[in-house]
């Protein structure tokens, strides 16, 4: 009785084992090789390693059962331990202002020098721009609107005192024209026609050259800044770049950050550069054209004030050519009259 009572024991301590073995996706269970008693199965159980396993029914030692320490693979999978996580490299950063005047203010002491000079002749050209072209719209219209008058004048007086303003004085590059062709006919009154003409010529040409170079004066200064502007940040660019070289040779890396700012500020000094030269060049060439116009119309008046000249000598001339003729006249008349004896 005992004996089969033993067996049932054995067998539902089987069927235990064999059911929590067959779990899905999992190898079945084998059967022991041999029956080893639990002091024999622990050395066995701690060779295996460490790995979390299903908790194995208890047996027990009066059955002679050795419990299956192999039988039962885990059932969460294994995670291997995570690789060590490379430290991120450190990245150089840009600066946080990358304004123009922030870029100023990070650059170099000779790119801030060369940012500066050209940043002023920038200025320069526009104030020159603005001087110059309110001089010259001013003298333009004075002398347009002398010349009209000069020209609906019948004579060189009429002329002159048309062009004079209300105190009657003479103004303006046409004015000066005007007195100086009067001033040279007074004082050549008792000499010959053709040399008076030569000498106001000779007169008004220097006039006009005077006035001409008096409107042009300030532009040279926009044709050496257009010349020389880009030239100017081009050296800008240079010692920039070079600084940025030179950077990355100190910081071992050719990493974009480095070089970046070095490039940034350079290229801010191209531009000013070319801010300053491309308006210079332009406004020269504006005022090189309106000059032209205005010494155009200078001679077109010092033409005029030579015309009524020319008519007023002549009419000069004739003038006093009728009184030799009447005395001749009467020289003849008194010749052919019959000789009439004394008595």
């Amino acid at each position: 009785m005992m004996r089969a009572f033993r067996l049932a024991l054995v067998a539902v301590s089987l069927s235990v084992v064999v059911a929590q073995a067959q779990v899905p996706g999992q190898p079945a269970p084998q059967a022991p090789a041999d029956t080893a008693s639990p002091a024999q199965a622990q050395p066995a159980a701690s060779s295996q390693p460490t790995t979390p396993t299903n908790a194995l029914p208890p047996a027990l030692p009066q059955l002679g059962i050795n419990p299956p320490s192999a039988a039962h693979p885990p059932l969460t999978p294994i995670i291997s331990p995570a690789a060590p996580v490379a430290a991120p490299v450190a990245a150089a950063t840009l600066p946080h202002d990358l304004s123009p005047w922030g870029m100023f203010m990070a650059a170099d002491i000779v790119v801030k020098g060369v940012m500066l000079g050209l940043a002023f002749a920038s200025l320069v050209t526009w104030t020159i721009w603005l001087a110059k072209a309110m001089e010259l719209a001013a003298a333009k219209r004075s002398a347009g609107r002398a010349l009209r008058r000069i020209e609906a004048a019948d004579n060189l007086s009429t002329a002159a005192g048309a062009a004079a303003g209300k105190n009657g004085k003479l103004r303006g590059a046409v004015g000066q024209l005007l007195a100086a062709a009067l001033a040279e006919t007074r004082r050549s009154a008792d000499l010959g026609e053709d040399g008076i003409k030569e000498r106001v010529a000779i007169a008004l040409s220097r006039i006009e050259a005077r006035a001409g170079r008096s409107m042009a004066r300030g532009t040279g200064l926009l044709a050496t800044i257009g010349s020389t502007a880009p030239f100017v940040g081009l050296f800008g660019t240079v010692w920039g770049i070079m600084n940025s070289f030179i950077g990355i040779s100190q910081a071992k890396t050719t990493n974009l950050a480095v070089v970046a700012p070095g490039i940034a500020e350079a290229l801010l000094a191209t531009a000013i550069g070319l801010v300053a030269a491309i308006p210079a060049v332009i406004i020269y060439n504006v005022f090189a054209r309106a000059i032209t116009g205005y010494r155009a119309t200078l001679s077109d008046a010092s033409g005029e004030i030579l015309r009524h000249l020319s008519r007023d000598l002549e009419r000069r001339q004739r003038a006093v050519a009728p009184a030799p003729r009447a005395a001749s006249t009467s020289a003849a008349s008194a010749a052919s009259a019959p000789l009439v004896p004394a008595e």
